[in-house]
């Protein structure tokens, strides 16, 4: 059993081997923090931390460095939830009050998320199963070129590129545009995909291959509300704290890349009273990220649809700053999209 000195002796550790990044011994403890004790006392108190695997000492040094384990327990006990300053939420409002449209917050959201908290950000797109068509917009480019422009009732904006033979008269550009918006305005994803081939079948001969070329591309456009998939920013982190894992930081980078992977691991994460998750070291090992940690908190999207955001790091990352960022920044994407 450890004791309540003993839990705070592992909170200072944490936190000056966060800021430091150089293992913490009792002289220091006793100079930087008031517990009243000896150093002889606190070395006691290390022991039975050392003990309990919450502590490790690297190498031959005299300091000692928190395990998975302590940081596990940091993080469920002892960690301090400090709020956000002013100046930092004034910042997300006004950053995120940017924006033009859903994926303009989200990457505004993954950047600043990696600013505040210097870590490696990742945003997951809600998963728009149940979004509705609100309005096709069909617009020609140039004489060879079209623009298809999908807008559904979850702010979603998804646009394609449509090669064609030749000129399209304007008018017959309106009359496919409105043909296809009579079929497919106020219809879910799933069923606006079923109703495509009719839209082709229906058409005019001399229009078929036109329409046959428009729908293809608003096939591949409703393919995107039906899968998954991650943005982020702020690998470079990594780079800068290269010296946090043991070996190169390039099997980190290689399991970023695989957006399968982070999002089953995202799925696994169960949040908290607090409305965020955190898995830590070895807890990621299973998914090639064993020396991270991942804190994550749930957004709404405009059409109840929940979804994930959350930093990633290594183990040394400061847990108070970054749990209040994440679960802030989640807070105010979730009232972004609701106003939008």
């Amino acid at each position: 059993m450890v004791s309540e000195r003993s839990l705070e002796v592992l909170r200072v550790i944490v936190e000056d081997y966060v800021a430091s990044r150089e293992p913490v011994g009792s002289k220091g403890i006793v100079d930087r923090h008031s517990f009243g004790v000896s150093a002889a006392t606190i070395r006691n108190d290390m022991a039975q931390l050392e003990e309990e695997d919450l502590i490790s000492a690297p190498h031959t040094s005299s300091g000692r460095i928190p395990t998975d384990k302590g940081y596990r327990l940091f993080v469920d006990q002892l960690v301090e939830r400090r709020p956000l300053s002013a100046a930092q939420k004034q910042a997300i409002e006004a950053f995120l009050g940017q924006s033009v449209d859903l994926d303009d917050v989200l990457v505004r959201t993954v950047r600043l998320l990696s600013q505040i908290t210097n870590q490696v950000a990742i945003v997951q797109y809600p998963s728009f199963a149940r979004a509705t068509v609100r309005h096709v917009e069909i617009v020609a480019l140039s004489d060879h070129r079209l623009l298809t422009v999908l807008i559904t009732d979850t702010g979603r904006v998804e646009q394609r590129v449509v090669e064609v033979r030749g000129p399209v008269e304007q008018e017959l550009l309106e009359a496919i545009k409105t043909r296809v918006n009579a079929s497919l305005v106020g219809l879910g994803v799933e069923e606006a995909t079923s109703t495509l081939d009719s839209l082709v079948d229906s058409s005019p001969q001399v229009d078929k291959e036109l329409m046959a070329r428009i729908t293809s591309a608003l096939a591949d456009q409703f393919g995107e509300y039906r899968h998954d998939k991650l943005i982020m920013a702020g690998a470079a982190n990594l780079a800068r704290t290269e010296d946090d894992f043991s070996g190169s930081i390039y099997p980190v980078l290689e399991a970023l890349e695989q957006q399968v992977v982070l999002l089953r691991l995202f799925s696994e994460m169960d949040t908290d009273a607090n409305g965020v998750s955190a898995s830590i070291g070895r807890e990621n090992a299973s998914f090639g990220l064993g020396e991270t940690s991942i804190i994550t908190s749930n957004y709404r999207s405009s059409a109840g649809e929940l979804a994930r955001l959350g930093v990633l790091g290594p183990t040394r990352m400061d847990y108070s700053n970054n749990l209040a960022a994440v679960r802030a920044v989640a807070r105010y994407l979730s009232r972004q999209i609701g106003e939008n």
